[in-house]
């Protein structure tokens, strides 16, 4: 029955990794490009949440509201300010702006917070450590509301993506961003959204981070490691493949978990691996070079 609940908890797990993945996938799918500072804006949300929650004594759902709206401009800031002009120089250089990024990011939340470690798991009381009992399992009720906010975000995306008129631009940018510009599309407009999108949704991630374990200014490379392994499982550019990527991470290190604490991350890693070194892999891999 160890098994059945190492699977179990695994599934929980991967809503977290499914939630961290899902912007940088949808960047991906929309720029064409990987955001090495992703993990690191999800760490930002955190602690913007956290310094809200603590400064006015709320719930960290309730100190999302205001969060939210607020990192949702910093990623149209940072599209229309820094990412845009990265982005016509090529495949490199968005990705050294990024990595760029990501270190001013981790080394100014350094110098504000310092490197003390936080959490935000006390402040929703028996939400992050209550569960229910079905037999000899365990369902935590923190992990049930992770893996339902993956769904819906995925979800709400995939709707946004098919039916909108929003939705459609992204797609055609996604698709021809030159062909969609001639068409009356605003691709900088079209891409500064996207921005916006997969930073708000880093921001959730993060929260929920700092509810079910702690962090710090340094945990952002940790978490983008998370979210890459999850995308390239289930599929780049695909939102519900981002999802049954990031459950396979999760029963991967929770199985691997049960075996021996010390082959918890290894396990992922080594799923992750293997994955690649498939057929499955080697097609992901031509697929980019061909975009």
């Amino acid at each position: 029955m160890n098994w059945v609940n190492a699977v179990v908890q695994g599934f929980f797990l991967g809503g977290v990794y499914a939630l961290f993945a899902c912007g940088l996938s949808l960047l991906f799918g929309v720029m064409r490009i990987i955001n090495l500072a992703h993990g690191d804006l999800a760490v930002l949300g955190a602690f913007l949440v956290w310094w809200i929650a603590t400064s006015l004594n709320l719930s960290p759902f309730v100190a999302l509201v205001p969060a939210l709206p607020v990192m949702l401009l910093l990623g149209y800031f940072l599209q229309r300010s820094v990412l845009a002009r990265s982005l016509r120089s090529g495949e490199l250089t968005p990705l050294l702006t990024t990595f760029g990024l990501a270190i001013v990011l981790q080394n100014a939340l350094l110098q504000v917070f310092s490197p003390d470690v936080r959490s935000l798991g006390g402040a929703t009381g028996l939400l992050a450590t209550g569960s229910w009992q079905v037999g000899p399992l365990a369902i935590p009720y923190l992990g049930v509301l992770i893996l339902a906010t993956a769904v819906a975000v995925l979800g709400g995306l995939q709707a946004l993506l098919r039916r909108t008129g929003a939705g459609r631009e992204l797609r055609a940018v996604a698709q021809d961003p030159d062909t969609a510009t001639l068409v009356g599309v605003p691709a900088a407009t079209v891409y500064a959204r996207a921005t916006a999108i997969a930073v708000g949704t880093a921001a959730v991630a993060g929260t929920f981070l700092a509810i079910h374990s702690t962090f710090d200014p340094s945990s952002g490379p940790t978490q983008l490691i998370f979210a890459f392994e999850a995308v390239v499982i289930g599929g780049i550019g695909s939102l519900w493949g981002t999802l049954v990527g990031g459950i396979v991470l999760g029963v991967a290190q929770t199985v691997g978990a049960t075996i021996d604490p010390q082959y918890s991350v290894l396990a992922g890693h080594l799923v992750f691996l293997a994955i690649l070194a498939s057929p499955r892999g080697r097609s992901i891999v031509a697929r980019r070079r061909s975009a």
